[in-house]
């Protein structure tokens, strides 16, 4: 059997492509799969081991462990962009390392229930703030300051969407080791 190429083992789903139009339908596929985030997250854990917590999915990568905190964080972020987008005009949001945040030691000692709580009571939040929002309200932006790019929130959606997935599957790479 071929090995995986780095590429297929960073991006196990691929990495997320946005339609040129942004509709309704796309949104509301969006916000469910936001919305069933935790379930899945938690449903793939129901068994995991300590060890299947340290193993990473894939050299260099982060453990599974790191991987959920690290979606506790980045979801946290995306959230606060969507309310700052929502309450301000194209506002600039703060940029944060990831890889600084992950490598704090709370990232590889604090349990993952913490995280996985966090998450559940996050995205309701998140998914409660996304529906309450008109078609209108997914046309406003903020600015990232890489690159100066401005963002819409429609495409914010499918991106953290994607993401939410991405991690999933790395996650699944990961335990699909230990069997």
């Amino acid at each position: 059997m071929e090995q995986p190429t780095l590429e297929q083992l960073q991006y196990p789903i691929g990495k997320f492509v946005c339609p040129e139009t942004i509709t309704k339908q796309h949104l509301d596929s969006w916000m469910h799969r936001l919305e069933t985030l935790p379930e899945r997250l938690s449903e793939l854990l129901i068994d995991v081991t300590p060890k299947q917590l340290k193993t990473a999915y894939r050299p260099g990568g982060w453990s599974v462990q790191e991987v959920i905190h690290h979606i506790a964080d980045s979801h946290h972020h995306s959230y606060t962009r969507f309310k700052w987008a929502l309450t301000e005009d194209n506002p600039l949001i703060k940029v944060y390392d990831e890889n600084s945040w992950n490598a704090l030691s709370e990232t590889s000692h604090a349990p993952v229930a913490i995280s996985l709580a966090y998450i559940k009571a996050l995205h309701v939040k998140l998914v409660y703030t996304l529906r309450s929002c008109s078609l209108n309200d997914f046309q406003r932006t903020f600015v990232h300051p890489e690159g100066n790019t401005v963002v819409q929130l429609a495409w914010n959606v499918g991106n953290y969407a994607w993401h939410g997935d991405h991690h999933l599957a790395h996650i699944e790479l990961a335990l699909a080791q230990h069997k």
